[in-house]
């Protein structure tokens, strides 16, 4: 699964990488300076450098779209913001259903949440790499111990996942107040990690992880006027798995509230995982 990662850029610096147009302005709930924790938790961060972004935070991503003004024209990359953790346009209120913040690749065309989404609203989460928990042996307290692992790129790039999108509105009726929507009732765009089944050595810590897609896919992937490859949706190839970095790291990361690079320090790994990777 993917259910926690970093990034370490911004949306004007993405937008300036790819080529493509910057459509994140102003974006509310940045959770700076809340700092009772149970509420930074709940209050989506604004889109940009994050060290511990977490479901319902506002994260950055890539779609390709026509001009409104131009609509004959190809395509365009664009840098949008949404909500992590999808709202299917038919939802009637945000919040009430299950945080949809992963899809499973194998079954996304046949999901009544994710179906009108995979056939033209496909995107790219950027990320310098996620974390997962790996289960052991019990604890004191009886229950398994989970050890946080950071993975990124061996190369120190950035690692774009597969993702999908939807808009939702509030019902008309609904208009007089945000009801979770944002503010004045505004439209929400949100987002969904596709996750596939873990290769190489990522199976050592998770039987899952989150689809990599390698620029020469992203053409395909992100095109509004056409489905994707049915092959897309298989999991990453093994030169692309073997090309990720694998480090124990502190579990600081357990808590939203912690978000310093800190939290992408490797640490000494237990003794009885040393030999893990």
């Amino acid at each position: 699964m993917c259910g926690r990662f970093a990034v370490t850029t911004d949306p004007a610096r993405l937008a300036a990488e790819l080529d493509a147009v910057d459509e994140v302005s102003t974006v509310t709930g940045s959770t700076d300076d809340v700092e009772d924790p149970a509420e930074r938790k709940e209050a989506p961060r604004t889109p940009g450098v994050n060290y511990n972004v977490a479901p319902t935070s506002s994260v950055m991503t890539v779609v390709a779209r026509h001009s409104h003004d131009h609509p004959d024209d190809d395509p365009a990359l664009r840098i949008r913001a949404m909500r992590w953790g999808l709202v299917p346009a038919w939802s009637k209120e945000i919040g009430k259903g299950p945080l949809l913040f992963n899809a499973r690749a194998e079954t996304v065309t046949e999901k009544s949440a994710f179906r009108a989404s995979v056939k033209s609203r496909r995107c790219l989460v950027p990320m310098d790499g996620w974390y997962e928990w790996r289960k052991g042996g019990a604890g004191a307290d009886g229950k398994p111990t989970k050890t946080p692992y950071f993975m990124s790129p061996q190369d120190g790039s950035r690692v774009f996942m597969a993702g999908l999108w939807s808009v939702w509105r509030p019902r008309a009726a609904d208009n007089g107040g945000d009801g979770g929507s944002g503010q004045n009732g505004a439209p929400v765009l949100s987002c969904t990690i596709i996750t596939a089944d873990a290769v190489g050595d990522l199976r050592g810590i998770h039987d899952r992880m989150p689809l990599i897609m390698p620029f020469e896919t992203w053409t395909e992937w992100l095109d509004p006027d056409h489905p994707a490859p049915t092959e897309l949706l298989g999991p990453p190839a093994p030169d692309v798995a073997a090309a990720i970095d694998i480090r124990e790291v502190s579990t600081l990361v357990n808590k939203v509230a912690n978000n310093s690079p800190d939290l992408l320090a490797p640490v000494e790994p237990h003794p009885e995982q040393g030999t893990l990777l």
